[in-house]
């Protein structure tokens, strides 16, 4: 270690890990406490702004192990369920956690993921690993005789050589590896846009109710409605791209527009004062070809990013980060063993990536709308659903019956609806064939 003659810092180490978000902390942190040398690379400094604010109950399971669970507490708001609102109607529907089927938690938090991400940050330098920030890695490379070598610079402009014997990517939507091997697949049939800021004086529901998230459904997407402490209010929108195309002039002035082709938020905004620029982001569903190989392993968002209505982002990072750390042990010290392990971990993931993905990709449909806002606890099919929002999709649960006759129930739905599914799915593809003729 030490300087070199081209001066480049180089560095040896058992693990580096790109990327100081949740999945990459969180990983960062366990593989340090199993005694391993851990290298941890984040290009900004932390505390910083990032999106994705609401937590699930089942992020708690985790935190508890991390040992954070009191101080994500204290950054928290009470987040006991979730609030869907149809725009076009008013019609609204709860969901309680706490009577979701095999419940463990009956709660989460809403929480600023600067403050958030810093507790996992200094959580995993208080484990043992060695955080350098602002400090972006560029290349990797995994030269045929073993290990990992990755390069980067720093916030002086020196260059960083790093020699690893494994490569933890939890670069987040810069998708390191991803975009290396050319492997990550944008969603062409599920397409979003977001659009989004915060607020003061926003106006919260009432009493026990206060720090539900709400979902407000319009004709163009949907909006989140996340309240945060310090009387800051997250809102957003995701719409399909070719309504994010009709902007012309200021964007704020545009999210204002879109926030009133909702009534029952622009209520809940009229005396609301936008605190912080508003930011707007393109098509950014996507998943990567693989999860992993010989000598390196992709989480959370560097695998893949999902429409963020059920905020399984979080949870999902931090969920990949629990289940490596076995795989990664075994490449290291079994290697013989590894490509099995690998490919258990990552059927484990996808399974639960898909089981969100069938909900949200068809929440866009009248039918699916239409069953969230009116639930019923047929065959326990809402305590089935309650779980999913609550993220319970990768314990042995009783959950998959009553999930399966939802779907039916759901198709059923969308014969008695045809004229109106007909009109939607007619809308999406054309919204579909705009963004792909915007990509070809």
């Amino acid at each position: 270690m030490g300087e070199a003659r081209d001066h480049s810092i180089e560095t040896a180490c058992d693990i580096l890990v790109v990327g100081g978000g949740p999945a990459g902390s969180t990983a960062a942190a366990l593989l340090a406490k199993r005694g391993y040398s851990v290298d941890l690379v984040e290009k900004e400094k932390h505390p910083r702004f990032h999106i994705g604010e609401s937590l699930l109950p089942m992020n708690l399971p985790l935190l508890e192990k991390l040992g954070v669970r009191e101080d994500v507490e204290r950054i928290g708001v009470f987040k006991p369920g979730a609030h869907f609102v149809s725009s076009k109607d008013g019609r609204s529907s709860f969901f309680q956690f706490s009577n979701a089927m095999d419940n463990v938690f009956g709660y989460a938090y809403q929480v600023k993921r600067s403050e958030f991400d810093y507790i996992l940050l200094r959580t995993a330098a208080a484990a043992g690993a060695n955080v350098i920030e602002q400090c972006r890695v560029t290349d990797v490379d995994f030269p045929k005789d073993g290990g990992v070598v990755a390069n980067g610079r720093d916030a002086e402009g020196r260059n960083r050589v790093w020699r690893a014997k494994f490569l933890v990517d939890a670069s987040g939507r810069d998708t390191l590896l991803a975009k290396k091997f050319e492997i990550k697949r944008r969603n062409r049939h599920h397409n979003t846009a977001a659009l989004y800021s915060h607020f003061k004086n926003a106006k919260r529901l009432k009493g026990d109710q206060e720090g539900f998230i709400s979902i407000f459904f319009f004709d163009h997407g949907w909006f989140w409605f996340i309240p945060l402490t310090g009387g800051t209010t997250s809102v957003g929108a995701v719409c399909h791209p070719a309504y994010m195309r009709t902007r012309k002039g200021d964007i704020g002035e545009f999210l204002k527009k879109t926030i009133a082709l909702s009534p029952q938020l622009n209520e809940r905004l009229k005396d609301a004062e936008m605190t912080m620029a508003p930011i707007g982001t393109g098509n950014y569903v996507y998943r990567a070809d693989r999860m992993g190989g010989d000598r390196y392993v992709m989480l959370g968002d560097a695998f893949a990013f999902i429409d963020p209505m059920f905020s399984t982002g979080v949870y999902m990072a931090m969920s990949s980060a629990f289940m490596s750390i076995d795989v990664i042990e075994t490449a290291l010290k079994e290697p013989q063993k590894a490509a099995r392990e690998m490919q258990k971990f990552e059927a484990t993931m996808r399974r639960g990536v898909d089981t969100f993905c069938w909900f949200i990709y068809r929440i866009t449909t009248p039918a699916l709308r239409n069953l969230f806002l009116g639930p019923k606890n047929y065959f326990r099919m809402e305590e089935a659903l309650l779980a999913l929002l609550a993220g319970d999709v990768f314990r042995p649960t009783r959950i998959g019956t009553p999930l399966f006759l939802f779907k039916m129930i759901y198709y059923a739905h969308n014969l008695v609806m045809w004229r109106e599914s007909f009109a939607a799915w007619r809308m999406r593809r054309f919204a579909v064939q705009q963004l792909q003729s915007g990509m070809d």
